[in-house]
């Protein structure tokens, strides 16, 4: 994973068996969405490409939307962007960082899954809307303190703001089917540190 930390994740030496099998199972919906798309994702056949039972995955996620989401996070999930004393730095970082893991190979596939999964009958809005709160969460902090050092107007709408920030690369990626590049990057940055920024 690029610049992402997993929910589940504990670093150190001796990791316990539940964390193998967590990472062995999101590892195996990632590959099989990179190889064969959303369709290929049922739990018979992540069980059998992680080489775990399907009690075991239920007991993590019980529906197939909790483990595509799960997957997701693993590839694009929460940021930690440090304190850079710029908010154009900050941003650029940030952006950076999604760069790096949108290019990955299969990221297009796991975030289109994704939408389509979140557009299905039955699916459970509250789960989707928590995994993106918890992804431009970082974004939001940025802004605030840009707004805090007073390089960001302070009537900025912070939730506008941070979809205004991961809507481009994300719209380049999956409606116009190209890979996003740094070009775009530092446009982005260049438009929005302009548009939020208190006049000179």
């Amino acid at each position: 994973m690029v610049g992402a930390q997993p929910r589940e994740a504990e670093r150190g030496p001796g990791r316990p068996r539940e964390e193998r099998v967590t990472g062995a199972v999101l590892r195996a919906v990632v590959d099989l969405i990179t190889e064969q798309g959303i369709g290929a994702v049922t739990m018979d056949a992540v069980a059998a490409r992680a080489g775990v039972s399907k009690p075991a995955i239920y007991r993590r996620w019980p529906t197939k939307q909790d483990l595509i989401i799960a997957a997701a996070e693993t590839r694009i999930g929460v940021l930690s962007v440090p304190d850079l004393g710029d908010f154009s730095a900050e941003l650029r970082f940030l952006l950076t960082a999604r760069l790096q893991a949108y290019r990955l190979p299969g990221s297009d596939r796991l975030i289109a899954g994704l939408i389509g999964a979140a557009a299905e009958a039955g699916a459970v809005r509250g789960e989707y809307a928590g995994y993106t709160e918890r992804i431009t969460s970082e974004t939001r902090h940025i802004l605030e303190r840009g707004i805090a050092r007073g390089e960001v107007l302070p009537e900025t709408d912070v939730r506008a703001a941070a979809t205004l920030v991961a809507a481009p690369l994300f719209f380049r990626l999956i409606v116009e089917q190209e890979l996003p590049d740094a070009a775009l990057v530092d446009t982005l940055v260049d438009l929005v540190s302009r548009a939020v920024r208190p006049a000179a």
